[in-house]
């Protein structure tokens, strides 16, 4: 598992707190979720972000 950078636990953690409903365990929602909720131009830190949330929730399976 990679380690994540800070600004991604810390983006992530406060979208979880802010609007919880608003993710679960599917990343593609959480990718579109992100991309709403967020000014984030960058699609791999977006891409980040949702996983990072996604695995918080749960729903990532372990790295190949």
């Amino acid at each position: 598992m990679a380690i994540k950078p800070k600004y991604v636990k810390q983006m992530g953690n406060l979208l979880l707190e802010r609007y919880p409903q608003a993710f679960n365990t599917d990343f593609e929602t959480n990718k579109e979720n992100v991309t709403q909720l967020t000014n984030v131009e960058s699609k791999s830190v977006r891409n980040r972000i949702a996983g990072y949330v996604t695995r918080k929730k749960g729903g990532a399976t372990a790295e190949a």
